[in-house]
């Protein structure tokens, strides 16, 4: 199997890497190691036979790491399909939420809790606003997606939410907004900011925070509350990315996100065995696009950064659409529209069948013969 070039920088590279001393938690090794193993027979290999003219197809399995970029496509094209089918009729907003970078390194030591709060944070902001009367008055549905990266692979930490301009009344009516967002953006932020620094500073204050040697000196509570204070001041603006109107394109705009990783294998130019060229956005709006070059273990480095910590929750769901009530509300939702204007299309589709309808290839058709109905016959199982 060809090698992608993801592939090839961790295969010219990672030794070196993992020598170098720089620290790799489990989940980054776990990672790493099925990048280097996806669709290469590492993970096993499936054997389908032409029961008409007797051909035999090998297939490698993917290692479905949510970290490997070979790995993505079929995930997201499921999850947009679902969120269309919870789609309602009213106006979509895509929001950013960026945090300053002089949190970085007080962030990385602690990603687990500080991206959770992140997560709430925003959720709360968004929710709190919405119910106001002069802004919406309901309870809007809520997808938020973090990310972690800029274009050049660097630490970005910010969050991603794809939010309805329609939700439910406290007494169960439909409220819509007209079509540009409803919640100011200045109010957006100092509710924001609000709530982040007083969670962040109730965290230090009950001793929950890990500080690496990045941001030792934190730990003297004087340069914590100077620290603080000075973030009040730094630029947390969010800003209003994308309005929709076509409904579903929301969901499938937001598939993009869903599902992306730090960089794919598109974007990577040439690799040989000391570096590695990729393309990236212009810095400014209307630039053209760039060339970034990196040794290798550079790219390896800040690849791994954004590996999300172990069963760490990148996408969720609030609102109208959280977890515990989003079929209850969406029954009720559809009820007064009158009408469920998408269905879900691949809910119950077999992987072969799912493949067919969306990249038009079918894979029971023997590429020998042109017979229909090719049969697995085994499998291996890997040594992961």
């Amino acid at each position: 199997m060809d090698r992608s070039k993801i592939q090839q920088v961790w295969e010219f590279s990672y030794e070196a890497f993992s020598s170098s001393g720089c620290f790799q938690s489990d989940v980054q090794k776990k990672a790493s190691r099925a990048i280097m193993g996806c669709k290469s027979g590492f993970f096993g290999i499936n054997v389908s036979q032409c029961p008409d003219c007797g051909h035999t197809e090998f297939h490698n399995n993917s290692c479905r790491n949510r970290n490997c970029p070979n790995c993505q496509a079929v995930n997201q094209e499921i999850w947009v399909d679902k969120r269309r089918a919870e789609v309602i009729d009213a106006p979509y907003f895509h929001v950013v939420f960026t945090l300053p970078h002089e949190l970085n390194s007080l962030i990385y030591c602690n990603q687990q809790l500080l991206y959770g709060l992140l997560h709430r944070c925003c959720a709360r902001t968004l929710l709190e606003l919405s119910s106001c009367k002069k802004y919406l008055g309901a309870t809007p549905g809520i997808i938020q997606v973090i990310h972690t990266w800029n274009q050049e692979m660097l630490y970005h930490v910010h969050m991603h939410c794809i939010i309805s301009g329609g939700g439910l009344t406290p007494d169960h009516r439909i409220r819509k907004s007209i079509n540009h967002f409803f919640i100011p953006v200045k109010v957006l932020r100092n509710k924001f900011r609000g709530k982040y620094l007083a969670e962040l500073d109730s965290l230090y204050k009950s001793g929950k925070l890990v500080f690496s040697s990045s941001c030792e000196k934190l730990r003297n509570s004087y340069e914590w509350a100077g620290f603080r204070n000075g973030l009040y001041e730094k630029d947390w603006c969010p800003y209003i990315k994308e309005t929709f109107n076509g409904f579903g394109n929301a969901m499938e705009y937001l598939g993009r996100y869903t599902h992306k990783i730090a960089i794919g294998n598109s974007r990577l130019i040439s690799v040989d065995n000391q570096q590695v060229s990729f393309s990236a956005r212009g810095r400014k709006p209307g630039e053209p696009r760039r060339t970034v070059t990196l040794e290798n273990t550079e790219f390896i480095r800040r690849y791994l950064m954004h590996v999300l910590p172990s069963g760490f929750q990148k996408i969720r769901y609030y609102g109208f659409l959280n977890n515990r009530g989003k079929s209850k509300n969406l029954k009720l939702i559809f009820t007064l529209q009158g009408h469920q204007r998408f269905q879900a299309r691949y809910v119950h589709l077999s992987m072969a069948e799912l493949i067919k309808a969306v990249w038009k290839i079918d894979i029971r058709v023997c590429p020998e013969c042109g017979c229909f109905g090719m049969q697995s016959i085994g499998r291996t199982y890997g040594t992961s």
